[in-house]
């Protein structure tokens, strides 16, 4: 008995390291989520957790909200620690005692959702769009510098409110658009699988990559700048590609 106790453990403890990153994302993603049930059914169309297919692929995006304001697109992180990035960085730093983690700039990765909604929601041209980053999280905003959005969840409701700006879109249209996003985002849970494992793939080829110092995005060489901030990688095919790496990020 207590044999089969012992490796029960053993599964959970191994099928928690494997999940860990989606159940956290889970979490992070239904904080936001009763953020955005704070907003009135009649102005504002919430979508959460969205996947859509364009001809560049596919793009899973957190949070989509559609108001008369145009559209929100919102990226959620669940991370602890300190949070150090500027919006033009390829990556950011997220400090956990001396452990030291490079992640995804979160504002690149929500303009390219934004470019893919825009592709998915084609004919809607004349609609503003909204980027917000959300962290969830116990994570401390220590040295984030960005003109994007960049709060945490107990401030999504009040920063929608704040730039929301003047109306752009009537309550017909809007209903529109929340139609089209109902055709054209994907419910398979084999396609949204597939997703994963394309995302995961595309890291590890960037980090293969840049460990060899060569641009992921155009195929240049990443060399050695100097700029305001200290030195860093920047693509040999300035100005290009504008693909930028820290200096000790390798």
């Amino acid at each position: 008995m207590n044999e089969i106790l012992f490796v029960s453990l053993i599964v959970l403890v191994v099928l928690y390291m494997l999940y860990a990153p989606k159940i956290k994302g889970y979490i992070g993603e239904s904080r936001v989520a009763r953020q955005l049930d704070k907003l009135k059914d009649e102005e504002y169309k919430v979508f959460n957790d969205v996947l859509i297919r364009t001809g560049r692929g596919s793009s899973q995006i957190d949070h989509i909200v559609i108001s008369i304001y145009g559209i929100f697109v919102i990226e959620t992180k669940n991370y602890s620690g300190w949070i150090h990035g500027n919006e033009h960085s390829e990556y950011w730093t997220q400090s956990h005692y001396d452990v030291k983690t490079k992640f995804r700039n979160p504002i690149k990765q929500n303009w390219a959702h934004i470019y893919a909604l825009k592709e998915a929601l084609s004919g809607f041209e004349r609609v503003k769009y909204h980027s917000i980053v959300v962290f969830a999280g116990s994570a401390e905003l220590k040295n984030v510098r960005s003109q994007i959005p960049v709060v945490y969840d107990h401030q999504l409701f009040r920063t929608i409110m704040d730039i929301r700006g003047i109306p752009s879109l009537s309550i017909k249209q809007v209903n529109s658009i929340a139609d089209r996003l109902n055709k054209v985002k994907i419910q398979d849970k084999v396609a949204k699988m597939e997703h994963y494992h394309q995302v995961q793939n595309h890291v590890r080829e960037c980090k293969s990559k840049e460990k060899s110092l060569v641009c992921p995005r155009c195929g240049g060489s990443l060399v050695v700048r100097d700029g305001p901030y200290g030195r860093f990688y920047g693509c040999s095919n300035y100005p290009k590609c504008e693909y930028k790496l820290s200096y000790g990020a390798r």
